[in-house]
């Protein structure tokens, strides 16, 4: 099993889709794990829930535990199963419950301002 390190990131954080922001953050969370690029969590509270709606999708992963996945809706598109949330984390991902990450699509930017 790959080492996993979770920590709070400094700076402020934000997502964008299609040009529309949907979250600013300074309370953001990466993880590492093994040799994958880093993933930065958001917590919803920072996140414009009402452009997410929640898709049918969800994944186990033995690692991470039990992924829902949300589409991201904006005026100009709808990024099908572009975000997720670890409903039911794994006793190593706990410290992520109720934070979204965002996949790496092209019309989709994660990033510090």
């Amino acid at each position: 099993m790959s080492t996993i390190n979770i920590r709070h990131i400094s700076g402020t954080w934000v997502v964008r889709s299609g040009g529309a922001v949907l979250g600013e953050s300074t309370r953001v969370i990466e993880v590492t794990e093994g040799d994958k690029a880093p993933l930065q969590f958001f917590p919803r509270d920072d996140i414009a829930m009402a452009m997410l709606d929640k898709s049918d999708k969800t994944v186990v992963s033995e690692s991470m535990g039990t992924a829902t996945y949300f589409d991201i809706v904006n005026m100009s598109s709808v990024n099908k199963n572009a975000a997720w949330s670890l409903e039911t984390p794994s006793d190593a991902y706990a410290d992520v419950k109720d934070y979204l990450a965002f996949d790496a699509i092209d019309s989709l930017k994660v990033e510090e301002i």
